[in-house]
């Protein structure tokens, strides 16, 4: 049974009990005492303050580097303090910079890191480097190190990995006891110790010290708490005109940045850079690559440079060809897992598709709690470039949150009994549309996405890499469901009326976002109406060319999806032709109609609503093919089904008075189509009213 040592206070050292019996195997070594046997009072040694030591049932024991060692039976031991260890010279090191990665790029951060004061003259004591993970802040913080170093800026660096408070205080309690004669068997005293040593003092030789803070996880971290308020303390160097602080951070927390604290953003590798890194990966491996193929590759992968070691580790040890890995990186079935490279470079810690979950993790438990991963996912399926807000904090999104809220963090609500027994019954806790926003906030913090409220109509970004990993990381149903609730929501906001073509734009993009990644989503359990919505858009802007090429595939995917004869495949069908003749095919048009009339008729019948709406068309597009007096006589036709069908105040039959008359004006009849028209005038004045 152990027993704990009783710490002998500093002071003098009292001369050691060694009176041993019964003895078994002992060794010692490097000032270390190893004790076996039984060892009984010592009268000299009690007679000057020292307790005895009893040992029983003995074994062997050993003792290395001033450590000691017993074993049986402890009753009372009393330990002599080490002694402290001496200051080190300068310039010393604490911790292990990261090596250059290989084919490291000159960025213009750097260059803002080196530059001492800021343009108001401002001398900077401390930088942060802020950005998503996998930019490179590491990097840039490693090279800005090693410079000063190597240029004989510093006297004292200290490399600190910043990823839990523990690890913080640990490096300082290490430079204490290096650089300050700190005891090492209380870290925060000896961490608490460094930080006194760093602040200025008059009359001392100044020491030109930068203490590098590398990953912080959380701003809290750097505040250590204690029961008693003396005992907390703040694990931000001090300042000092000698000394300069570095910070790496994902994350945006206003308590980071403020007076004295520049803020140094990292951004994605330029396409120039990108370009530049992979050429020169490949060719120190013997590697030639296409340069079209590579520049391509650094667009699939975002520019960010983790994802381009990574990819580039991959290639050269997989032996593919950069095409071959650009086409198992657009197909959604493989897993950003599968395209790691077994060995990660530049002794990297983390492969690309497990950089951001930590962030997640984080941001879940911070308010709104839970909220931050349902809102990721929905973001997944969308434009990286550009979110509307109210896509994200709208009906659709907000039900979406409430129903996925992390696990074990729904808030707690008496329940009926009905919910009891039938929890499936029972609704979620609703999710405020200020909850919504706040979760935004909330991974724009931990620099997961990019919000910017001031801009509405596009104020979320987030990286394409994040997204795949988000949507990696999510079995294939809940793809499936989130990605209908992302349909869902683009619908809600979506106007009639475009008025504003900046913001119709933004949909359109969302909308070919969300097709391209989720297609089978959105035809199940039929065709969502935001496929349909999109192409209408498209042709509204004049965009006739892509809204052909988009109905196009649309019509295909019906068929495939669902069954030709479905009547969303229909609906599809019918406006691919207007398309056409839009686009000045009045001739395909009248081939397209007329052939889903004929299948119209077959499946739904001559009085169908669907098949009156055909027949309208085809007339319709053979007067524009420059038959007009089969396009009036078609639709007189039409015009007496739909009076029997539909009624005479339907607004297909008076859209069809409006068509005839037209088109009476068009075969030569003005004055027959001016009566018509004033007919009609009356007739919609009655039915819709004077403003319609």
């Amino acid at each position: 049974m152990k027993k704990p040592f009783a710490q002998q206070p500093h002071g003098e050292e009292p001369e050691p009990v060694v009176h041993v019996t019964d003895t078994g195997t002992a060794d010692s070594s490097t000032g270390g005492k190893a004790v076996t046997g039984y060892q009984g009072p010592d009268p000299v040694a009690a007679s000057r303050g020292a307790a005895p030591v009893h040992v029983s049932h003995t074994g062997p024991a050993t003792a290395t580097d001033g450590g000691i060692a017993i074993t049986g039976h402890v009753g009372t031991l009393i330990v002599p303090p080490r002694p402290l260890r001496e200051p080190a010279s300068w310039p010393h090191q604490v911790g292990v910079v990261p090596g250059a990665a290989r084919s490291f790029q000159h960025r213009v951060e750097a260059d803002r890191l080196r530059a001492t004061v800021e343009g108001g003259g401002t001398a900077l004591l401390t930088q942060l480097l802020t950005g998503m993970g996998g930019v490179g802040k590491t990097q840039l913080a490693a090279d800005y190190a090693r410079t000063a170093w190597s240029d004989g800026d510093v006297d004292v660096l200290v490399w600190v990995t910043a990823a839990a408070q523990t690890s913080v205080v640990g490096a300082y309690a290490q430079a204490g006891v290096e650089l300050c004669r700190a005891d090492p068997e209380d870290p925060e005293r000896a961490a608490r110790q460094f930080l006194a040593w760093l602040a200025p003092k008059s009359g001392q030789e100044p020491c030109r010290w930068l203490i590098v803070l590398d990953d912080l996880a959380d701003p809290a971290d750097l505040l250590v708490h204690a029961d008693d308020p003396a005992g907390r303390f703040s694990l931000w160097p001090p300042a000092n005109p000698h000394g300069r602080t570095l910070v790496t951070t994902r994350r945006r927390d206003a308590a980071l940045f403020g007076e004295g604290r520049r803020r140094v953003d990292v951004g994605l590798f330029t396409p120039t850079e990108s370009a530049a890194y992979l050429t020169a990966s490949m060719t120190s491996h013997g590697r030639t690559e296409d340069a079209e193929q590579l520049a391509a590759l650094a667009d699939d992968l975002g520019h960010l440079p983790l994802a381009l070691a990574q990819a580039a580790a991959y290639i050269i040890d997989s032996g593919k060809t950069t095409a071959a890995y650009r086409t198992l990186l657009a197909d959604r079935t493989t897993k950003l897992a599968r395209l790691s490279p077994t060995t990660l470079p530049d002794e990297q810690a983390t492969a690309l598709h497990a950089t951001w979950s930590l962030s997640v993790e984080r941001a879940n438990a911070l308010p709104p709690v839970g909220l931050a991963e349902p809102m990721l996912h929905l973001t997944a399926f969308l434009d990286p470039n550009g979110i509307p807000q109210d896509v994200l904090t709208g009906h659709a999104a907000l039900t979406h949150l409430a129903q996925h809220r992390i696990p074990g963090t729904q808030p707690v609500l008496r329940r009926r009994w009905w919910q009891r027994k039938w929890p499936t019954l029972a609704s979620a806790p609703p999710v405020a549309p200020d909850e919504g926003f706040d979760a935004l906030r909330t991974l724009d913090r931990l620099g997961l996405i990019d919000h910017t409220p001031a801009a509405p109509s596009h104020a979320v970004r987030v990286h394409q890499l994040v997204q795949r990993a988000t949507y990696d990381t999510h079995a294939p149903d809940q793809n499936r469901r989130t990605a209908r609730v992302a349909a869902d929501a683009l619908i809600g906001i979506w106007p009639d009326v475009e008025n504003d073509t900046a913001f119709a734009q933004t949909l359109r993009a969302n909308a070919q976002a969300l097709s391209q990644r989720a297609e089978d989503a959105l035809f199940q359990p039929d065709g969502h109406a935001v496929l349909f919505r999109f192409g209408q858009s498209l042709s509204r802007s004049g965009q006739t060319s892509a809204a052909i090429d988009h109905y196009e595939r649309l019509v295909a995917s019906l068929r495939s999806q669902l069954h030709p004869d479905h009547p969303d495949t229909f609906a599809a069908r019918s406006n691919l032709a207007t398309c056409r003749g839009q686009a000045g095919d009045p001739a395909g048009a009248v081939q397209a109609f007329a052939e889903l009339l004929t299948d119209r008729e077959r499946v739904l019948g001559d009085d169908h609503p669907g098949t009156l709406n055909t027949r309208g068309n085809l007339a319709t597009w053979r007067g524009e093919a420059g038959d007009p007096a089969w396009a009036g006589q078609a639709l007189a036709e039409l015009l007496t089904r739909q009076n029997r069908v539909l009624g005479d105040d339907h607004p297909d039959t008076l859209n069809t008075r409006n068509n005839l008359a037209s088109w009476r004006g068009e075969a030569g009849d003005p004055a027959g189509a001016a009566q018509a028209f004033a007919e009609l005038l009356t007739d919609r004045q009655r039915v819709l009213g004077n403003d319609h």
